[in-house]
């Protein structure tokens, strides 16, 4: 009984390490992707703004740091993610920056990071797409 009851023990142990591994994944960050404006040569202001309104739609707080910078920060319930927006007018990058409650541990992070900066990089491109 008493090896039983240890493996269970072992056995729920491992489930429970295995499920939270699951939960993390690579940080997703995205590198000097190609603005496709409708326009050729779009201005520096014109590539900001349109990332300052593609996070906007989706919650992100966006903070102009100077002329190519943004700062995004997203806030869900107890949760929190910080990205730089670095940007050109002919490309852009999204790096992760901080979080909170995110299980962030130097390259892993919930999953749910991942598909707020996907869905704010797919922002990013149909705001520039307008452009």
């Amino acid at each position: 009984m008493r090896n039983t009851a240890y493996k269970l023990l072992i056995a729920l142990i491992s489930v429970a390490a295995i499920a939270a591994c699951a939960r993390n994944t690579p940080v997703y960050n995205v590198a000097e992707m190609p603005v496709a404006a409708s326009k050729p040569n779009p201005s520096l202001d014109e590539v900001g703004k349109a990332i300052i309104r593609a996070g906007a739609t989706l919650g992100w707080q966006m903070k102009a740091v100077k002329p190519g910078q943004i700062l995004g920060t997203l806030t869900l319930r107890e949760h929190m993610a910080v990205v730089d927006v670095n940007y050109t007018p002919r490309a852009y990058s999204i790096q992760y920056k901080d979080s909170s409650n995110l299980n962030y541990d130097g390259q892993t992070i919930h999953k749910n990071y991942n598909g707020w900066v996907q869905n704010l990089d797919k922002a990013i491109r149909a705001q520039l797409s307008a452009l």
